[in-house]
């Protein structure tokens, strides 16, 4: 995987690009962790990498579903058995959970974003999630959420450099160089 994100042909392109290069890049943080370094708080932050990856895959799986707007009505349930059915109910790191089991899901979880945003009118307005943070508007368009989960993915992604830097000294370059299966540092450096 690039550290850079790749070149982009045009908006949608671009949108998708950047939200999938964010989730990719969480899941670099992850490489080659125990159990016991994903649910490690070796920060200040309330947060552990495992928890974080979690929260990213919800968020996710939350605003696919606003794009295709299909967001459940508090009367339905079928949203909340879609979510369950894929794994994704709650932010909390489940005790089957192990660094190449969120990776995987992590990457799958960037491509089906990619793949809704492409396929998306931009312009088309969709409702905004209830939450309490999301107060005084009703509807956005798709061009807003997919900036909101660059934005997003972006924070947590650096958030989650911050912790496993305290875990074990490794930084985004050498996992990136890991992912890519390069020795670091790189000759010459």
């Amino acid at each position: 995987m690039p550290f850079l994100t790749a070149d982009v042909t045009d908006e949608r392109d671009a949108l998708a690009t950047f939200v999938s290069q964010q989730l990719h890049q969480l899941a670099t943080t992850l490489q080659g962790l125990s159990r016991e370094q994903l649910a490690a708080r070796p920060s200040a932050s309330a947060f552990d990498l495992g928890t974080l990856a979690r929260h990213c895959i919800r968020v996710a799986a939350d605003y696919v579903l606003t794009i295709r707007s299909r967001v459940p009505e508090p009367s339905d349930s079928s949203g909340d058995a879609e979510q369950e059915q894929a794994g994704v109910v709650t932010d909390a790191l489940r005790p089957q959970d192990d660094a190449d089991g969120l990776i995987a899901e992590l990457e799958q979880t960037a491509e089906q974003v990619a793949q809704v945003i492409r396929e998306a009118d931009l312009d088309v307005l969709v409702p905004v999630p209830e939450a309490p943070w999301f107060t005084g508007e009703e509807k956005w368009n798709v061009r807003w959420c997919a900036l909101h989960l660059v934005e997003e993915f972006a924070r947590h992604a650096g958030h989650a450099d911050i912790i496993r830097e305290s875990i074990d000294g490794k930084g985004a370059y050498e996992l990136n160089a890991r992912a890519d299966g390069e020795t670091w540092p790189p000759a010459g450096w």
